[in-house]
């Protein structure tokens, strides 16, 4: 037969004292002497009691359990975001449940259902490259189920959000490929369905009037961020009359098709054409021949910070000293390699 767990029960019976006795000596509750909290911590010990976690967490209506949806955990980018959000997390006694969407809008659907099901206390989500409504988080303020958006955040007003300032960065990386003498500086941009891809490219439009050279909209291509898309990009560019001498890259995954693709085009990087690239991921200073500058946009710091507000809004005291919506930019920094 299968061996009964001992419960409060069982020990209040042993020790002739109510279950309520019980729980306030093992939770060291100031109304217990200490000679029945030592009785019950004895008894509760050799019967290898442990507290249903279950009937605490229906008590406390909380599973101390945040939920994390986000694109690519092959992406160091977003492993760094996880190390800071399971450090804080671990800081604030929770657990942290992954999910990966894999870009896949329907499997990011899928994942924010399962983990209301599972009542997660909040959730911390960097959106699918294909997401452009979020109707599937807006649901979950219906089961109070606070969201904090990072890194990929959607292009609504009304949502809490941790993000880098990529207009700036994107300012700073014109400057740099200017003060080394490029004119022709082309721009490969992101999915258009991701929000940050507009402020990137509002940044490097500015960036060309500050610096009196007059845009070339066909210099600004596209990619799906897959391989084939990353190198169509750049072949795209390639075939114009008037080539680019400098490229600015939507991240460093795709600069690491992009330079392989040009090293098979028979060009020498940073001689016959230039990159800069965003997130300053470190295994890129171990190329032969990395993007001259790379944005450094602190996903550890992205993290921790999301996971941070995401506390503070689980926390009927603290939430109350939060605006509607808070929105935290953190202040991005352009590295040269």
């Amino acid at each position: 037969m299968e061996k009964k767990l001992p419960t409060i029960k069982e020990i209040a019976k042993r020790l002739n004292i109510s279950i309520s006795t019980v729980s306030r000596a093992l939770h060291d509750h100031h109304s217990i002497g200490l000679r029945t909290k030592l009785a019950v911590k004895k008894l509760a010990a050799e019967l290898n009691y442990e507290p249903n976690q279950t009937a605490i967490f229906f008590k406390q209506r909380k599973t101390f359990t945040i939920g994390v949806i986000l694109p690519n955990l092959r992406e160091e980018f977003f492993s760094s975001a996880i190390n800071g959000i399971e450090k804080t997390a671990l800081d604030n006694n929770y657990i942290v449940l992954t999910s990966q969407s894999h870009d896949d809008l329907e499997r990011e659907k899928n994942i924010v259902e399962s983990m209301k099901k599972h009542r997660v206390d909040g959730i911390l989500a960097s959106i699918s490259k294909n997401t452009t409504r979020i109707d599937h988080f807006e649901q979950l303020k219906n089961y109070d189920i606070p969201v904090v958006f990072f890194d990929r955040v959607p292009d609504v007003p009304d949502v809490h959000s941790v993000s880098c300032n990529l207009y700036h960065s994107s300012v700073e990386a014109v400057d740099f490929l200017v003060k080394k003498g490029h004119k022709r500086i082309a721009y490969i941009q992101g999915p258009s369905t991701l929000n940050i891809k507009n402020e990137r490219l509002n940044g490097y439009y500015d960036a060309l009037a500050k610096n009196s050279i007059k845009a070339d909209d066909a210099l600004v291509v596209s990619t799906d961020l897959s391989t084939d898309g990353n190198t169509g990009a750049l072949d795209k560019l390639l075939a114009l009359k008037k080539r680019p001498t400098a490229v600015i890259l939507f991240n460093d995954y795709v600069a690491l098709d992009v330079i392989h693709h040009a090293r098979q085009r028979k060009l020498a990087i940073n001689k016959d054409i230039s990159f800069v690239s965003y997130a300053n991921i470190p295994f890129m200073h171990y190329l032969e021949t990395p993007p001259v500058a790379s944005v450094e946009q602190f996903p550890y710091e992205q993290g921790a910070r999301a996971t941070e507000l995401l506390f503070k809004l689980l926390d009927p005291n603290a939430k109350q000293g939060l605006p509607p919506y808070e929105n935290i930019v953190l202040k991005s920094e352009l590295i040269i390699h």
